[in-house]
């Protein structure tokens, strides 16, 4: 991937959170970019957003109306409309329950990686991270030090 992927004016981020070795994914209003498609939650990084982290913070609030803590980046990618995206694996409470914004989604549910993979309308994005973490390049677990 080129050095200069994140000089892109567009940007945005992705929140990974996992939950007994499922993913939050959502189903995307018809009121947003790429209607009825399923993706994990996230969106564009605002001007107002400090860093990737508040942008993280701020989407699930506005998409999910849940509380977040992003970790850390675990991998980096360029959609087809040319999208800088930051991934992150994000943590959610284990009591929390995420109610959809019907404005931005539909619905939400946690899935395998291989139930993602057989959704019928699923963004390229992210059967791209899923292919990236299964070849190991986008870190789901943390490393020693960290």
């Amino acid at each position: 991937m080129p050095a200069d992927i994140h000089d892109s004016r567009l940007r945005g981020v992705v929140a990974v959170i996992i939950r007994d070795g499922r993913f939050l994914v959502i189903h995307r209003s018809q009121f947003v970019r790429a209607p009825g498609m399923h993706c994990f939650p996230g969106g564009a990084i605002e001007a107002t957003d400090a860093d990737e982290a508040t942008a993280v913070r701020r989407e699930l609030l506005e998409e999910l109306h849940v509380e977040v803590d992003p970790r850390w980046r675990i991998w980096r990618s360029v959609t087809p409309w040319n999208v800088a995206l930051s991934w992150w694996l994000t943590e959610l409470d284990p009591a929390a329950k995420p109610r959809p914004n019907p404005l931005e989604v539909e619905s939400c549910c946690w899935l395998t990686a291989d139930e993602i993979r057989g959704l019928p309308e699923v963004l390229a994005s992210n059967l791209e991270f899923l292919d990236a973490c299964d070849a190991g390049a986008a870190r789901l677990v943390a490393e020693a030090g960290l």
